[in-house]
């Protein structure tokens, strides 16, 4: 599954988060990794979902069209891996 975890810029914060979804797709036993992107290239890659801030998701919503996960606190990685689960779970559907 490919997963963009995204940001204003690209290099900060979607950085974070992309470590933390790393983390969980290793702590589910998943050999994945994420990439990081900026809002408006993420606007036209193809990926299966994006993780993003929740001021940036309804902007994503709006103008991508694959599901677009909130998340509140890059760092916390069990919060990580509680959205990708969910993100796993919609994506066997």
């Amino acid at each position: 599954m490919k997963i963009a975890a995204v940001c204003g810029f690209g290099v900060g914060s979607s950085l974070l988060l992309k470590i933390s979804i790393d983390k969980a797709f290793r702590a589910l036993g998943i050999d994945e990794e994420a990439m990081n992107t900026d809002i408006t290239t993420a606007k036209g890659i193809v990926c299966d979902a994006i993780f993003t801030s929740v001021d940036m998701a309804e902007e994503l919503r709006s103008e991508v069209n694959v599901p677009v996960y909130a998340v509140k606190r890059y760092m916390d990685v069990a919060e990580v891996q509680s959205v990708l689960e969910q993100c796993l779970a919609e994506h066997q559907r």
